[in-house]
């Protein structure tokens, strides 16, 4: 399946009535063209200007953050480190064991990174006047080629500052539980039991003898491009690869409204009919 593409950013009407109603994803151009990040954000320019600031950073063997490793839930092993490290190990500078990733899912741009706030809007205006709020997270993200990320249940803005960005979305859900297993090869496992709703296939590799109802789901992949900006509706499950490239990510919480009880009535019946 193709995501569409919108030459500039929708009115707030327009965007709530044509893609958060139908729940459709779309990528909007030109839609960070008067950001200075745009034309400032560059690895140099990290170094000069937050270079000696410690930021959260995952380390997992595999770049998979968050992630299904047999019957278990892991989450990746966190670590302060100078962003001019992590700028060294992206540039071949240095090295360090495993696969880096700037990320933390609770708003690390404006708590750890708030230098860069002047380089940027605080949120997107027309998307929070349509979704009637303000986001609930801004993200900051730069990691190695390898690092994957995968998320769902928030209304995601993506926006991509420089190069380019690859993008694989899958409607898929699994179910999986963890066990206190402690850490287990750079990543770490959850300290209680309980489900997790989770993608646990390589979406660019899938094991169709494993799972192979795979074959019959929709998916949509996409790249995103400097200065443009990618809409994903919230329950859609997500894996999304960042090469060397910094990203900022609004995440405005779901509504859990009509269409999430048509969800959930849709899970359950799966369930009760087998088909999950």
């Amino acid at each position: 399946l193709a995501v569409p593409y919108l030459d500039k950013p929708p009115t707030p009407l327009h965007f709530y009535r044509d893609w958060v109603c139908p729940n459709r994803p779309c990528i909007i151009r030109n839609a960070l063209q008067h950001w200075p990040a745009l034309q400032k954000w560059s690895l140099p320019y990290f170094r000069a200007t937050v270079g000696s600031t410690e930021v959260s950073v995952a380390v997992t063997p595999d770049g998979y953050a968050d992630a299904v490793r047999g019957d278990h839930f892991m989450m990746p092993a966190e670590r302060r480190l100078p962003l001019s490290f992590v700028l060294d190990v992206l540039e071949g500078r240095a090295q360090h064991p495993g696969v880096l990733y700037v990320q933390k899912q609770c708003s690390n741009l404006p708590t750890e990174l708030p230098q860069l706030l002047p380089d940027l809007e605080s949120h997107v205006p027309w998307a929070s006047e349509a979704l009637g709020k303000m986001p609930d997270a801004v993200n900051f993200w730069l990691g190695e080629a390898a690092a994957v990320t995968s998320c769902r249940h928030y209304e995601k803005l993506y926006c991509v500052v420089s190069r380019q960005e690859a993008i694989f979305c899958s409607i898929s859900q699994a179910r999986t539980e963890p066990e206190v297993l402690g850490r287990l090869g750079g990543l770490l496992l959850a300290s209680d039991v309980f489900q997790v709703p989770w993608i646990p296939l390589d979406p660019w590799l899938p094991d169709l003898a494993r799972y192979p109802s795979y074959s019959q789901a929709q998916a949509l992949r996409c790249t995103v491009r400097a200065g443009e900006m990618l809409y994903l509706r919230p329950g859609l499950d997500l894996h999304a690869q960042i090469p060397v490239l910094p990203t900022v990510n609004f995440w405005y919480d779901m509504e859990y409204d009509l269409k999430y009880s048509y969800f959930q009535l849709l899970d359950s019946l799966t369930k009760a009919s087998g088909l999950d």
